[in-house]
């Protein structure tokens, strides 16, 4: 067994880290994949593309935390092209980031402890751009038509997002720290 991944092929230096990580032997495959496919409809379900959903479960699941477009692949039974386009993505959105495999030029991707955070708070400019236009389309239509005052409530709500989200961001970088440690 590779790591508790049984996908028939040679083992690599990145299964034997893997393999010396607590758990990791005790692991089931299918277990895993089921996990991984049901997690990844709930995150298509809320939207995001299935195959970004789908590399974002894996990573998510892994014990390293990080895998490389071949392991990806072959857990998944996708090309690399598939792993390819979804890695963009996710990069887009700060879910995972890229890195170099030391001594190699194979590139492996990771999720970070704190992904969830950092794609919440990487919204902020999105916002920000939102609530411009909103006031743009508020000053075309007319602060007293009734579109003007549809795009005034929008804007209002993703001022009022916005300012909620900064408090609990703060509130959850506490919380983190007391139940996990750390910064």
């Amino acid at each position: 067994m590779n790591g508790g991944y049984s996908w028939g092929r040679r083992a690599t230096r990145g299964d034997e880290l893997r393999m010396a990580e607590p758990g990791a032997a005790g692991r089931d495959p299918e277990a895993v994949s089921r996990f991984v496919e049901s997690f990844a409809a709930q995150l298509v379900d809320a939207g995001m593309q299935r195959m970004a959903a789908r590399v974002f479960a894996a990573l998510l699941s892994s014990d390293a935390g990080a895998l490389t477009s071949a392991e990806l692949g072959e857990q998944l039974q996708v090309s690399p092209a598939a792993v390819s386009g979804a890695v963009r993505y996710l990069s887009q959105v700060h879910m995972v980031s890229r890195e170099r495999e030391p001594g190699s030029r194979r590139e492996r991707y990771r999720v970070h402890s704190d992904q969830w955070y950092e794609a919440i708070t990487n919204r902020d400019a999105v916002l920000k751009r939102w609530e411009q236009t909103l006031r743009a389309g508020v000053d075309s239509l007319g602060a007293e038509s009734p579109g003007g005052r549809r795009m005034a409530e929008t804007l209002a709500f993703f001022e009022f997002l916005e300012g909620e989200l900064t408090k609990l961001m703060e509130r959850w970088r506490v919380e983190r720290a007391r139940t996990f440690g750390g910064a």
